[in-house]
């Protein structure tokens, strides 16, 4: 006979389906994975505390004595190149002669390569629609000098055709540029090796070339050489990587040779680059560098800072434990005990 099979009882049915939305079992949710859960005793406290100040003071006190090797002159020129009134006027007039001389005294020697910045102020190269206004692709390859969407207005020519490089980070290039000679005595400045090697290799094609650069319907900053490919052009490079603060140096060069102490260097100034539109500042910069870089106090500060209050916080421990020394683990400190504790006193 063929048996029947029976009809399934619902409420087993819904059992079943509860039991199979349960969730699985899992040490990841049950949070028992293996993990490291050290006991922070006493001990161990204060000789972390100990090891990162001892570590932390030496460091800083170097760094701190690298920044003060290092010889710095700063001369700010765009107050005193110029006219005192109609700055902007002057600027802007092409056939205006803006040569401009400044003389500078070196307070100690200098030891080659000696790098040579131009520092801006109060230029916010960081603003949104400022460094959107680029085309990377089209400083990287030749088919794309076409793709100018992002660079308005400086996209294409008056003509109509488009601009290599376009936009407004190419356009507002500095332009201006710095003869100098020491002790009467010209000195070559070396331009090359100034831009990242990565930028060069992967950021500027080195079979695209300028077209149409400063024929705009607004003159910017710097010409370009049409006959030399952007991934040559460093003084582009350098300048296309766009700064996070208001107040930036850019590398133009270096002197590959010593300046000795009380050195009369003379710099011959072509003050082109207009700052006093935006009220703006431009100083020539040269400094000597260190294995910590440029002049810099600040990080030795910091170190100096965590490593005393780590060397501070471990002698306040040892004396805490010395005076009022307690017993890892005790159960009478936990709240509910002390509550009791109080009461029954």
């Amino acid at each position: 006979m063929e048996s029947k099979a029976s009809p399934m009882d619902p409420f087993e049915m819904q059992d079943n389906s509860k039991k199979s939305n349960k969730p699985k079992y899992s040490k990841f949710t049950q949070q028992e994975l293996p993990a490291c859960k050290p006991l922070l005793t006493p001990a161990i406290v204060i000789s972390a505390f100990l090891l990162v100040g001892i570590l932390f003071v030496p460091i800083g006190l170097a760094s701190l004595s690298a920044s003060q090797e290092i010889v710095e002159l700063i001369d700010r020129y765009d107050t005193n190149c110029g006219p005192i009134t109609d700055k902007v006027g002057y600027i802007q007039d092409s056939k205006t002669n803006k040569s401009c001389t400044r003389t500078l005294t070196v307070p100690k020697h200098m030891k080659s390569p000696i790098q040579i910045y131009y520092q801006i102020g109060d230029f916010y190269q960081n603003h949104r629609r400022y460094v959107k206004s680029r085309s990377d692709k089209q400083l990287l390859y030749k088919d794309a000098a076409h793709l100018t969407k992002d660079c308005d207005p400086e996209g294409y020519s008056a003509d109509g055709a488009p601009i290599v490089p376009c936009g407004l980070v190419a356009w507002s290039l500095f332009n201006d540029t710095y003869t100098i000679s020491v002790n009467k005595k010209a000195i070559e400045v070396n331009k090359k090796d100034i831009a990242w090697q990565s930028d060069k290799n992967k950021k500027f094609g080195n079979d695209v070339y300028p077209r149409n650069f400063q024929n705009g319907n607004l003159i910017g900053g710097a010409k370009l050489n049409a006959s030399i490919p952007l991934s040559e052009q460093e003084d582009l490079i350098v300048w296309m990587r766009t700064a996070a603060l208001p107040t930036f140096r850019k590398l133009y060069g270096r002197i590959e040779t010593d300046i000795m102490a009380n050195d009369q260097l003379t710099v011959v100034i072509q003050n082109n680059y207009n700052t006093y539109s935006f009220g703006g500042s431009k100083a020539l910069v040269l400094s000597t560098t260190s294995w910590i870089g440029g002049k810099n106090k600040f990080i030795g500060v910091a170190y100096l800072i965590v490593g005393g209050l780590c060397l501070f916080l471990a002698l306040v421990f040892v004396v805490l434990y010395m005076f009022k020394p307690r017993t890892l683990g005790d159960p009478s400190f936990l709240s509910w005990n002390r509550d009791t504790l109080d009461y029954l006193n």
